[in-house]
């Protein structure tokens, strides 16, 4: 069976011969992530092997039958998928952050600097590849630092968001997806669009994802582009994607995830069906 990988992260990097690599901080331990063309590889590189990471599962069974027809064929031909969990709270709220005004490849770009500038880099099968910095390591840069990698607008909201999870990491741990979203509102400078997308990402929960999202709405109207979707500064979108799904978690969960999977994935054959 053909593994399809969400690689909407940022953190996910192509090699030469076309696999996938990634590296997350899981517990005590680094590992490395891998696709290639033998499927999906996990492997601990730097530390201890005391918390594996997981993966989540969507299966299109689960799409909404009140979903258009050809946006529905189009994540059915996808088949099940594989998302990475993101094992480190602190790695996703920052990664919501960096992503705050920038489009989505500046963002990817500002990350990759962002790790291997002041994160911590390991090597894995496939090269070096780094992990965000600390909470701690943050609020020792300066504000040059910051600047030196483009990332000054965000200064604010990280610092704030370090300072915080110092303080509230061990209780955000253990709250669902609604309850942590509204919990990281409460920092400066974090809005619901940022907690909602670092919500989604370490939970694997997307129901609560900002359904309007350009990412969402570019990627539907790709699979469907026959169907009248409503122009980008409607806001009728969001409500039109949740009415599908109606009071069904799960299926709005399975709809949003495809269709972000639909638009960013690889496969363990290395040949992407979609051409996306």
């Amino acid at each position: 069976m053909t593994t399809i990988l969400t690689t909407d992260h940022p953190a996910w990097h192509e090699a030469e011969d076309g696999a996938r690599a990634r590296v997350v901080r899981a517990g005590a331990g680094v590992w490395a992530i891998t696709l290639d063309r033998g499927g999906l590889h996990m492997e601990c590189v730097h530390g201890e092997e005391d918390e594996k990471p997981m993966l989540t599962i969507t299966d299109p069974a689960h799409l909404p039958d009140a979903a258009p027809a050809a946006l529905r064929k189009g994540l059915n031909d996808l088949g099940a998928t594989q998302r990475l969990k993101n094992p480190w709270l602190w790695d996703a709220i920052t990664t919501a952050i960096l992503r705050q005004v920038v489009r989505a490849e500046q963002a990817r770009k500002l990350y990759r600097k962002w790790c291997a500038r002041y994160g911590t880099t390991v090597k894995g099968p496939h090269g070096e590849l780094a992990v965000a910095p600390t909470p701690e390591q943050i609020l020792e840069l300066t504000d040059d630092q910051f600047a030196d990698i483009g990332a000054k607008f965000h200064r604010g909201a990280l610092q704030a968001a370090a300072t915080n999870y110092q303080r509230h990491a061990l209780h955000w741990h253990r709250l669902d997806a609604d309850a942590l979203a509204a919990a990281l509102v409460s920092v400066p400078r974090i809005g619901p669009w940022t907690a909602a997308a670092a919500a989604c990402d370490y939970t694997g929960n997307f129901s609560i994802y900002p359904h309007d999202d350009l990412a969402v709405r570019t990627w539907a109207a790709r699979i469907a582009p026959a169907y009248p979707w409503p122009d980008k500064k409607d806001k009728g979108f969001g409500p039109l994607w949740t009415g599908w799904a109606g009071t069904d978690r799960t299926a709005l969960h399975t709809l949003t995830l495809s269709t972000l999977t639909w638009g960013s994935h690889a496969r363990a054959d290395l040949e992407d069906p979609c051409g996306t």
